[in-house]
């Protein structure tokens, strides 16, 4: 089984929380649907961790704070 893009694995999970949220499902059923939906969860955080580093780290932000610098154009050529 391939990993889930971060949104094929949102829209099960919204799948899943719309039919928990009907109550029409057994307890087996239920249960077996939340604890897909937990690892669905943590699989979302995860990629969102992990695309929060990769902003951070293009914007050169450290310790919570960005780095600046001030803007040198480039000297155009004649």
């Amino acid at each position: 089984m391939t990993e889930k893009t971060f949104e094929e694995a949102l829209a099960r999970l919204e799948f899943i929380i719309d039919e928990l949220e009907k109550g029409e499902l057994n307890l087996d059923e239920s249960l077996k649907l939340f604890e897909e939906g937990i690892a669905l969860a943590r699989h979302c955080n995860a990629k969102l961790d992990e695309a929060q580093g990769k902003v951070e780290l293009l914007l050169g932000i450290e310790d919570g704070m960005a780095k600046t610098a001030p803007f040198q154009p480039e000297e155009e050529s004649v």
